[in-house]
């Protein structure tokens, strides 16, 4: 098959990010490392390093305090925002965000001033990925409350019109039915003007979209197949319409499970690897978006075009076996091809 071109229609290139280690899901350490904090800590400032080098646009963690797979549930995972911030202090150009913040776990004032603080170190490098969150188990654990859907997102609204009044206001004032915050100030303000980009993540269509038409730079969902990106894309247009904002001011993105390898003998190692013992390969690759981006870099250029032929733009790789070469072998043949 002919391989399309790849496009993007704004700044004239696709965006592409990863998501690096924390301890649980990883990637590719030896198996008596792969539960030593230490040298998790290790390779994941490797990984880091390696995609600033290697010319990655951005690197994000996921904001989760206990794994989300039964039998993983007493490995290592550091936490996001304590992890950005050593990785801040190590990389020079590329981007740096969450996968996405669980609103709940930080009074917005707070989260305005961390990431406010986080732009400073990095000299203009943070974003804000943020969603209403979903993880009951990891709330109750942790003892935070866990409302309804409706409700967690109607807080997702009125954190991020705090944060954004923080950012750019000298003082704030907000009184809501969630949230109240009074003459609160937020020095150093953010570098990026007027704010650093706002990813809101979700896949609410009703509700949580409003959201991102409302307050979003970018839309992100994690692990959607292109007929639920494109139906996402669709919808979000029209709740931009209905508020009076031009939805081309709001980038699409997605989270993506990738294996890339030249040899589909490694994929299926990897793939063996990595399945869970309750899963079958089949399950598995069906939980991996149906393997759309698992493969040679031909295939996976493929599978980026679907997403980019109806909008998306930036796409954030979950590399599965994640090592430097896997890294390498990315960049050659689909970043520099674009």
């Amino acid at each position: 098959m002919k391989r399309k071109i790849l496009l993007k229609e704004k700044n004239g290139k696709l965006q592409f990010g990863l998501t690096i280690p924390q301890g649980w899901r990883g990637g590719d350490l030896d198996l008596e490392q792969e539960n030593n904090p230490v040298k998790q800590f290790e390779f994941s400032k490797s990984i880091a390093i390696t995609a600033d080098k290697f010319g990655f646009d951005s690197i994000y963690a996921y904001d989760h305090l206990i794994p989300f797979f039964k039998d993983d549930i007493e490995k290592n995972i550091f936490e996001c925002f304590t992890l950005l911030s050593a990785t801040a202090t190590i990389t020079k150009k590329i981007k740096i965000g969450q996968i996405v913040t669980c609103n709940s776990y930080r009074n917005p004032a707070l989260l305005a001033k961390m990431v406010s603080t986080l732009d400073v170190i990095s000299n203009g490098r943070m974003e804000l990925g943020i969603g209403a969150g979903w993880y009951e188990k990891e709330y109750l654990a942790y003892g935070y409350d866990f409302p309804s859907h409706v409700e967690r997102i109607k807080q997702l609204d009125e954190s991020l019109s705090i944060i954004k009044e923080m950012w750019t206001n000298k003082t704030s004032s907000f009184e809501g039915r969630y949230y109240r915050v009074i003459d609160a100030i937020c020095n150093p303000k953010p570098i990026q003007k007027p704010y650093p980009t706002i990813m809101v993540g979700g896949s609410g269509e009703e509700y949580l979209l409003k959201v991102v038409a409302k307050h979003a730079n970018r839309y992100n969902i994690f692990f959607g197949t292109p007929n639920e990106m494109k139906s996402k894309i669709t919808i979000l247009k029209d709740h931009c319409k209905n508020i009076g904002r031009d939805h081309k001011e709001i980038e699409s993105s997605v989270v993506l499970p990738c294996i890339i390898t030249e040899s589909e003998d490694d994929i299926n190692q990897i793939l063996a690897k990595y399945t869970r013992k309750d899963k079958t390969v089949k399950q598995y690759l069906d939980y991996l978006v149906g393997g759309i981006t698992i493969g040679s870099p031909e295939k996976i250029i493929r599978g980026l075009n679907d997403y980019i032929e109806f909008g998306v733009s930036h796409f954030v790789i979950h590399f599965i076996g994640l090592n430097n070469s896997s890294l390498r072998l990315f960049k050659s043949k689909i970043i520099n091809k674009i």
